[in-house]
């Protein structure tokens, strides 16, 4: 049976991810007790110990509000560190790992795709990761290993369904679907590609 890392996996999307792709693979659920994600050499040991990889769902992330003018330079750097260092580390460790075929799956954002006034740190540090995800496919192409991200709206995770109508939210089995594909055969021929998911 082939192994998945999943990075992130103990949170509303992760739990969901996780139930899924269990389905297929033996998955690996890294949590924070697990590596710390910005810090490299934490990273490299546990990348190194957990043997041949097949995936990385890197599902890692967070969210700051906030106008360019009203954001402190410590939110900025937290959404960096959180959005884009810790992919960063996350692939760069898994890649020696992964098998030929492989796949790198990453959780981004569509509101990447047309950012609005509000959140200039958040959109930008996930709009750093799908530069980071599309990098890696260009860097791996022709090796068999595939990277991808997936770009959900909002989706329906228990914090957001108390906040909004669930109509409205991505399901998370579409979100967790899509990443299946993603890592199936059927999408060898899938790199560089940032997915939307809409409600």
């Amino acid at each position: 049976m082939r192994t998945v890392a999943i990075t992130g996996g103990t949170g509303g999307l992760g739990t969901e991810v996780v139930r899924r792709l269990s389905l297929e693979y033996r998955c690996i659920v890294l949590g924070h007790d697990d590596v710390d994600l910005t810090d490299e050499g934490s990273v490299q040991k546990t990348f190194g110990s957990l043997g041949e990889l097949y995936a990385l769902v890197h599902l890692v992330g967070g969210f700051a509000p906030g106008k360019t003018e009203q954001t402190p330079v410590e939110v900025w750097s937290k959404m960096l560190a959180v959005n884009v260092t810790a992919a960063f580390l996350a692939m760069r460790g898994a890649l020696p790992h992964l098998s030929h075929p492989g796949r790198i799956v990453a959780v981004s954002s569509i509101a990447t795709l047309s950012p609005a006034a509000g959140s200039t740190a958040y959109t930008v540090s996930k709009s750093a990761l799908n530069a980071l995800v599309q990098t890696i496919a260009a860097e791996q192409r022709g090796s068999g290993i595939t990277a991808n991200a997936v770009l959900p709206d909002s989706m329906a995770t228990p914090a957001m369904l108390k906040e909004m109508d669930a109509a409205k939210l991505v399901p998370l089995e579409r979100v967790s679907g899509t990443i299946a594909f993603l890592l199936s055969d059927a999408a060898a021929g899938v790199s560089g590609s940032l997915i939307p998911i809409r409600a």
